[in-house]
C-alpha cells in the first residue's frame, strides 16, 4: 500500500522514494523482523495454550535421537505461521499490488503453509511424528506446483520469459523453450525444494537460519532480473516486473530472522511443516521466476546435501541392506556422531553462507 505513497511526490519530494523497490525491499525486511519480534511471544502463548506441542519420535524408533531430543516434547509447533502472517503483512503493506509475480508466488506460498498446518495438525491430533500420509503430502505439493506452472507457461505476462533453461556460468540460456517438458520441471523443482527444506528443518533454527541466506541471494536476484541495466550487464535474463520479488524475498528474510530469535537452542517454538514446506516452495517459485532453477542446487547447497543424505540412505539400505549414515538427514548422523546440536547448527549455517556466496559470485563467472 504504501508504495502507491509515490503518486504524491509532486506535492512532496520526498515520497518519491517509496517507488524504489531497494528501499521498500529494506523496509519490508526490517518490518518483518520487527513485527515477527513483537508477535513472538504472542504466538508462542497461544500455540502453548491451544496444547499444539511438536511430538517427537519415540524410543522404538530412534533410541539415542529419543535421548537427545526428549527434552523438546511439547514444544509448541506450527510457528511457522507467524513466518507467514509477517510475510504477507509485509508484502501488502511495502510491494507493489498490481505486479502478477508477487501474486504467483505470494497465494502458493500460503497455499503451502496451508498443507504444512493440515500436517501438522494431524501429528499433534495422533501425538505421533506422522502427519497426513506421504501420498496426500505429495498431490497436494503436485497441485500447487502445477497450478503455478500453468499459469506462468500461459498467462501472457509470463510465458514469454518462463520457458527458457539458464545454467550458471553460461551466457545464454541452454534452451529457449522448454514447451511440454516445462511443467513437469517446475513441478520437480517446486516439490523438490520444498521437501529439501522440510528435511533440513529437524534441529532448532537449522532450517530457518539457512533460509535466510538463500532468500537473500535470490532477493538480489529478482532485483538484478528486473533491472534492464543491471540485468543486460550480468547477462541476466531480463524479467519485467520481477524485480518486485525484492521484496516478497526480503520480507521473508526478515520474518525467517525474527522468527530465528525464539527458533535457536533451546527453541521456543517449532516452525513445523506449516513454515518448512511454505519456505521451500517460495524459495523455489522465486527461482523459476528468475530463471534461475539450477543456481538454486549452488545457493541451497545445504538443503541439497540434506535431501540427497536422505536418498542416498534409503537407496543403500534398500539395494545392499546397508546404511551410509548413522541417521539421515545428515544432520542427525552428525548429532550421532557426538556433535552436539549447536554445533551442527552453527557449521551448517557456515555451510549455507559459503553456498551463497558461490551463487552470487557465479553472476561474474559468466
Amino acid at each position: 500500500m504504501l508504495y502507491y505513497l509515490h503518486h504524491f511526490a509532486d506535492y512532496f519530494g520526498p515520497l518519491r522514494v517509496f517507488e524504489a523497490q531497494t528501499f521498500r525491499a529494506m523496509a519490508a525486511a526490517i518490518t518483518a523482523f520487527v513485527f515477527t519480534l513483537w508477535m513472538g511471544p504472542k504466538m508462542i502463548d497461544i500455540l502453548t495454550r491451544l496444547k499444539l506441542g511438536q511430538p517427537i519420535r519415540g524410543k522404538e524408533e530412534v533410541h539415542k535421537l529419543a535421548e537427545l531430543h526428549g527434552g523438546k516434547k511439547g514444544t509448541p509447533t506450527m510457528g511457522g505461521l507467524l513466518i507467514l502472517v509477517s510475510l504477507t503483512l509485509c508484502c501488502l503493506l511495502w510491494a507493489n499490488l498490481t505486479q502478477l509475480y508477487l501474486w504467483i508466488v505470494l497465494l502458493p506460498t500460503l497455499a503451502f503453509g496451508a498443507l504444512g498446518f493440515m500436517d501438522d495438525f494431524q501429528k499433534i491430533r495422533k501425538k505421533n511424528s506422522g502427519g497426513i500420509s506421504s501420498r496426500q503430502k505429495l498431490l497436494g505439493q503436485l497441485l500447487i506446483a502445477l497450478a503455478v506452472g500453468l499459469v506462468l507457461i500461459y498467462h501472457p505476462e509470463t510465458r514469454d520469459h518462463a520457458r527458457s533453461l539458464q545454467l550458471p556460468f553460461l551466457k545464454t540460456a541452454v534452451v529457449d523453450n522448454l514447451g511440454p517438458f516445462a511443467l513437469v520441471f517446475f513441478a520437480l523443482v517446486t516439490v523438490g525444494t520444498s521437501n529439501a527444506v522440510n528435511l533440513t528443518d529437524g534441529l532448532d533454527g537449522l532450517a530457518t537460519g539457512c533460509s535466510v541466506s538463500v532468500v537473500t541471494v535470490f532477493a538480489v536476484l529478482s532485483y538484478l532480473s528486473g533491472n534492464r541495466v543491471a540485468a543486460d550487464y550480468l547477462l541476466l535474463p531480463y524479467t519485467p516486473g520481477v524485480g518486485e520479488l525484492a521484496v516478497f524475498c526480503a520480507a521473508m528474510a526478515g520474518a525467517c530472522l525474527g522468527f530465528l530469535w525464539y527458533n535457536c537452542h533451546p527453541a521456543k517454538v517449532f516452525m513445523g511443516d506449516t513454515g518448512s514446506l511454505a519456505i521451500g516452495g517460495a524459495i523455489a517459485l522465486v527461482s523459476i521466476c528468475v530463471n534461475q532453477e539450477f543456481l538454486l542446487v549452488i545457493v541451497g547447497g545445504v538443503f541439497v546435501i540434506e535431501a540427497l543424505s536422505v536418498i542416498l540412505q534409503v537407496a543403500s539400505f534398500k539395494t545392499t541392506g546397508k546404511r551410509i549414515f548413522a541417521m539421515s538427514p545428515i544432520h542427525h548422523h552428525f548429532e550421532l556422531k557426538g556433535w552436539n546440536e549447536s554445533t551442527v547448527v552453527v557449521r551448517f549455517w557456515i555451510a549455507g553462507l559459503v553456498f551463497a556466496l558461490i551463487g552470487l559470485a557465479t553472476l561474474k563467472l559468466r
